[in-house]
């Protein structure tokens, strides 16, 4: 009988512990699934606070210049409407090749474009005050603009041109200029390279067609300017003619935006391949020179 309770007592014993046990694992169990659900809610709290902040980091790359744009719902193209075929007046219109570029960047953003006409040479201080937000005027790449501004991809080549009185016996290439009174447009390629003609008196002109005007009144000997305006102006000027030689290195035209604003030189930048791939700029080109 005493045996048998001993065997009772050992199996009770056996009962209760297995059952202190299986509580401890269940307990165990728990908590670790409880641990892993905090776990996944701080993974998500953490996936969203970094997109949150991923969020954050991409509102504040876009430039001041893009948020104005986006809350005026215009964009100002900044030119000088006096350099055919690029742009010129017709009316109360600018019109010209940088026109429609301009126009198509203005579409491309669903903004209205607004047009400000001033000097070539007001330009870079229009664009870094924020008076416009780019320019295109048959602006080229030169080392001193783009320590001010930021240019986009390049739309145009052009070479330089010298055009003088028809019948002209002196002047026949670049090396007849040295000495000679030279008209250009203030603060254009022509105005650089004939600051560096030896000798030679730089007139300084708003636009080209004072220059074309002087020089048709012998009051300069020839004019250095872009090849497409010098046919222009040549065509509209009896009297006046453009050398056949070009010797003065081929140039490329870009757009200029302010330094920083990628956002926007990104967008222009689509729009000038669009145009380049679908042939519309060599269009333009026609639409715009002589003949057409």
């Amino acid at each position: 009988m005493k045996n048998i309770i001993k065997i009772l007592a050992v199996l009770m014993v056996l009962v209760f512990t297995l059952s202190i046990v299986g509580c401890s694992a269940e307990g165990n169990d728990k908590a670790n699934s409880g641990g892993q659900e905090e776990n996944v809610q701080n993974d998500a709290n953490a996936n969203q606070a970094e997109g949150d902040a991923q969020d954050s980091e991409d509102a504040s790359a876009e430039s001041e210049t893009m948020k104005k744009i986006r809350e005026t719902k215009k964009i100002i193209w900044g030119t000088n409407a006096e350099f055919p075929p690029f742009e010129m007046r017709e009316g109360d219109q600018v019109i010209g090749i940088d026109a429609e570029i301009a126009a198509k960047i203005a579409e491309k953003l669903g903004v209205e474009l607004v047009v400000e006409d001033m000097e070539f040479d007001a330009l870079i201080t229009a664009l870094q005050s924020g008076k416009i937000d780019f320019i295109a005027a048959g602006f080229t790449i030169e080392p001193d603009r783009e320590k001010q501004v930021l240019f986009t991809d390049t739309y145009f080549k052009a070479v330089q041109a010298i055009m003088v009185q028809e019948g002209n016996e002196e002047i026949k290439s670049a090396d007849d200029l040295e000495g000679k009174k030279i008209g250009v447009q203030n603060g254009t390629t022509g105005d650089f390279i004939a600051s560096d003609i030896p000798g030679a008196e730089v007139i300084r002109f708003n636009n080209g067609i004072e220059a074309a005007l002087d020089l048709n009144n012998g009051k300069i000997d020839a004019v250095i300017i872009d090849n497409l305006p010098a046919q222009m102006l040549a065509k509209s000027n009896p009297g006046l003619v453009v050398l056949d030689e070009k010797p003065f290195d081929a140039e490329e035209y870009a757009i200029a935006v302010r330094k920083g604003d990628t956002d926007l030189q990104q967008v222009i930048n689509e729009v000038l391949k669009e145009m380049k791939d679908s042939g519309e700029i060599d269009e333009l080109a026609n639409k715009y020179s002589i003949g057409e």
